[in-house]
């Protein structure tokens, strides 16, 4: 390789860091300055470096320049400030550079592009993206229904990048395994088709037998091509997300984060709740408001765990309440997504149906004692609401997971007073400690990233042919016992800050229990082992 690819490629790049006898080796003398720096030195020259920069979108476009230069420099500041840096490289600062991806181009990232108008570009697309590198992990996106900001077109592809980054990051998956896609099938935002500088395809969305078709071929394609693959699909649109989820989930190792990534850490969520309050989870009256992808998704997740632990679908079923936009789901509405119909309730079932429309009538009525918020509706969690709650329970799991936060149902701080301090709460956004009649109650955020680093990891240890149910349980239990629970005041979920600590946790949960059920393929048995094996850390080779 001539010196000047080694520095221009990220995988290889140490930049200053080159040791005299390996700048003699590889031709770079005289092409770098000659003091030699450790990694260290680099990683304290950046962050101070980034620490000059005013806003988080400038950090983040200087993180990404040490990205595209330098992935082990990056993985090693990102590692040592989990924290700090989620929210500058993934959400919620992502959506800026998303929404100006187009216009701010300046490297595809190791990106790969497919594009729906040229199915038989699909292999060649893979294999040029993927280059000599072996990849066992795809996030793609056809980027229809971005958490938060919608429709995005190609410029979502940067919603695959930090995803990768995150798994990276959290679970030392190694970046050079990764690869990120976008399916550009069209857009439907008109001011991408409008901005003279749009990268993507300008036309609408492609939909119907053709988007499946290429769905189809692309799946087919990647699994031929990287025989060790486990396949994330990220932000695809109501429609399409549970339809293609449901296609291969019994076919091949893949994972929908919007749909189950959410469901897992709220099930975590509701496991910590338990562990404190010595309840169990089927014993739990359970109201979903906001019946979109995530709330369809979150309730399933719940309802398939209140099976396993021994109901029948039909008693679990009897447990869960939809709310949506028309009010609680009816068996009657012809607007139904295929994903609210197992939920929705006969009218003869209630004496009062004509009064459902009301989420604090609905919460009275079905005495609930869980009440979980997609909905983006702000502020309809009231102290009313709320105070039901606490007659319904002597501990209400109260989740207001809308983000961000100008669209959560409520304020972590106003539900530990309205209730007393007796509700268990986790929040889609970061939420302070909240102090209240001497106890300072920590707020646990019900943050994916809590789960899928650790559920990837676990499957690539294992190497399992299938992500199950019961792994998906295993997961979700793994989050807790990280933190002391008897604690007054401590969250129902670990804080992001023990996210690497919790991944190996996850990703030994989830290996152990592929290997139980004969699903793991991997040539090492012991599955601590392999998951430690896997890990990759951030330094220089």
């Amino acid at each position: 390789m001539k010196a000047h690819e080694l520095l221009n490629n990220p995988f290889l790049n140490k930049g200053t860091a080159f040791t005299m006898e390996e700048r003699k080796e590889l031709g770079l003398i005289g092409l770098l300055p000659p003091y030699v720096q450790t990694i260290e030195e680099q990683a304290a020259q950046t962050y101070a470096h980034m620490e000059r920069k005013t806003t988080d979108l400038e950090k983040r476009l200087f993180l990404m320049e040490i990205f595209n230069t330098n992935r082990t420099l990056f993985y090693y500041l990102f590692s040592q400030h989990l924290e700090e840096f989620n929210p500058i490289v993934y959400d919620p600062t992502i959506s800026e550079t998303i929404e100006n991806y187009s216009d701010l181009f300046v490297d595809p990232q190791y990106a790969g592009y497919l594009d729906i108008n040229h199915p038989e570009n699909i292999e060649e697309t893979l294999k040029n993206a993927a280059g000599d590198r072996h990849i066992r992990l795809i996030v793609v996106t056809d980027a229809e229904e971005i958490l938060g900001i919608g429709d995005w077109g190609t410029n979502g592809v940067d919603i695959s990048v930090g995803k990768l980054m995150v798994y990276s990051g959290a679970a030392g998956i190694d970046p050079a395994t990764v690869l990120p896609l976008v399916i550009d099938a069209g857009t439907n935002r008109k001011a991408l088709l409008d901005n003279p500088n749009y990268l993507g395809n300008r036309h609408e969305r492609v939909t119907g037998e053709t988007y499946y078709d290429f769905i189809d071929k692309f799946v087919q394609t990647a699994e031929k091509l990287f025989p060790k693959l486990y396949l994330h699909w990220e932000d695809f649109g109501r429609s399409n997300a549970a339809k293609i989820l449901e296609k291969y989930r019994k076919k091949i190792p893949t994972f929908n984060d919007d749909i189950q990534g959410t469901g897992i850490v709220t099930l975590g969520g509701l496991y910590g709740s338990l562990e404190i309050s010595g309840e169990k989870l089927t014993d739990q009256i359970y109201v979903c408001y906001g019946g979109g992808t995530a709330g369809a998704g979150i309730a399933s997740r719940v309802h398939r765990e209140m099976v396993n632990e021994g109901l029948s679908e039909d008693e679990a079923y009897k447990r869960f309440f939809m709310v949506d936009k028309q009010g609680l789901l009816f068996d009657d509405m012809d607007d139904l997504t295929p994903e609210q119909k197992p939920f929705a309730k006969k009218r003869s079932d209630f004496t009062n149906p004509d009064k459902m429309t009301s989420l604090l009538e609905v919460v009275k009525t079905v005495k609930a004692t869980i009440l979980v918020g997609t909905s983006t509706n702000p502020n309809s969690f009231t102290k009313e609401i709320v105070e039901v709650m606490c007659e319904n329970s002597a501990h209400p799991m109260i989740f207001p997971l809308s983000n961000p936060t100008k669209l959560a149902e409520a304020k972590a701080e106003d539900l530990i007073k309205w209730s007393d301090g007796k509700a268990f709460v986790a929040t889609g956004i970061p939420a302070d400690t909240v102090s209240y009649k001497g106890v300072d109650y920590v707020i646990g955020q019900a943050n994916n990233a809590l789960i899928y680093p650790g559920l990837g990891l676990g499957m690539l240890a294992s190497e399992a042919s299938l992500l199950t149910d019961e792994m998906i349980g295993s997961a979700a239990r793994a989050l807790s016992g990280i933190i002391d629970m008897k604690k007054a005041g401590a969250p129902v979920l670990p804080p992001f800050k023990y996210v690497a600590e919790v991944s190996i946790k996850v990703a030994e949960a989830v290996a152990k229990k592929a290997q139980e059920q004969g699903l793991a393929r991997s040539e090492e048995k012991d599955m601590a082992k392999a998951v430690r094996e896997l890990k990759w850390y951030p330094k220089y080779r």
